[in-house]
């Protein structure tokens, strides 16, 4: 080959090399969270591994076996990703609260009397709890599709509460959580009354006439309803054991379905009453549009109980066991 062909051909190659477009690599801004909602805890780190040390300081709740120091540690509210993740929650749960209200919503009036040959089914006492039950089981389990990845898709401070008193959750996180779901519930009672135009309605999970129910009664219902909702919900969607059964695709569509069958089951039995809330944000947030009444805290005091039952059974039949070799690494 002539020095002259030499020549053209590395001339070539390097135009050919010049032309090639470098593409740049990304990677999805997925924080892992142990309470991920329907992600059965598969979204987490080692805790051992020193490569995790930096972001387990900002967010120890993203990996399993929290210690107690680790769980109250208030480091967290300097994360800025954690800033983020409450701020997603807020607005999720301020689309879903909105949605959910305006499905269930009716005049303030107390319902018809139930009737002696059909009881409460063939009335609205029957048919709202059963379209609220069946909307919320196709919009919770879209929601934490959606938002999964992202905040771990709450949306309910029940929920968040829950994974607090299961060590899933840290104080800073739960915080801010509660507080962005609540004010995003707030939000979406004045949308509700601004498209509404009235202070004049009531909502399936928040209603109770408590010269027909004693809200005593209410308080019951709504502790037991909420409680078995966290059984079945942290069954289904927070428990490692379920991975391999369930895995993250099957988990949301099963607290969705957790949720819509005790809202629904609910709702109809007690005339003057209108069911299990299981979402004090959600309340919360209707009572903002319409008015407030002197047993609101029950809806927020009944579920604390209940996060609280639940995190001591899920504390003594714990679904980690830390392999003390790992430990005493």
């Amino acid at each position: 080959m002539s020095r002259t062909d030499v020549e053209n051909s590395a001339s070539h190659d390097a135009n050919r090399s010049n032309s090639i477009v470098t593409v740049p690599s990304y990677q999805a801004t997925t924080r892992p969270f142990i309470g991920r909602l329907g992600g059965n805890q598969g979204f987490v780190l080692d805790r051992h591994n020193e490569a995790n040390a930096e972001i387990l300081k900002e967010q120890p709740d993203s990996a399993p076996c929290m210690t107690l120091k680790e769980q109250f540690d208030l480091r967290g509210f300097r994360s800025l990703g954690l800033w983020k993740a409450a701020l997603i929650e807020g607005v999720g749960a301020m689309m879903l609260i909105y949605v959910t209200i305006w499905i269930s919503l009716s005049p303030s009036a107390l319902p018809a009397l139930p009737t002696a040959q059909f009881g409460p089914f063939d009335n609205a006492t029957f048919i709202g709890p059963l379209v609220g039950g069946i909307t919320n089981w196709f919009l919770v389990t879209l929601f934490t599709f959606s938002l999964g990845s992202v905040s771990g898709a709450h949306l309910n401070p029940t929920i968040t509460i829950a994974t607090f008193f299961a060590r899933l959750c840290s104080l800073p996180r739960m915080v801010l959580y509660v507080s962005f779901q609540t004010a995003g519930g707030a939000i979406a009672g004045m949308l509700i009354r601004a498209s509404y135009g009235s202070r004049d309605f009531k909502v399936g999970g928040c209603w109770l006439f408590s010269d027909v129910v004693p809200v005593s009664n209410a308080f019951v219902i709504e502790f037991v309803f909420c409680l078995t909702l966290l059984f079945m919900a942290f069954g289904v969607g927070l428990d490692p054991r379920q991975k391999q059964v369930i895995g993250p695709a099957l988990g949301p569509f099963l607290v969705g379905m957790a949720l819509g069958v005790v809202s629904f089951g609910s709702g109809f039995t007690r005339y003057g009453h209108g069911g299990a809330s299981m979402n004090p944000a959600r309340c919360f947030g209707t009572f903002v549009g319409s008015r407030f009444p002197g047993w609101h805290w029950m809806h927020w005091i009944a579920d604390i109980v209940a996060c609280m039952v639940h995190g001591f059974f899920y504390f003594i039949v714990p679904p980690w066991q830390e392999n003390a070799q790992a430990a005493n690494f």
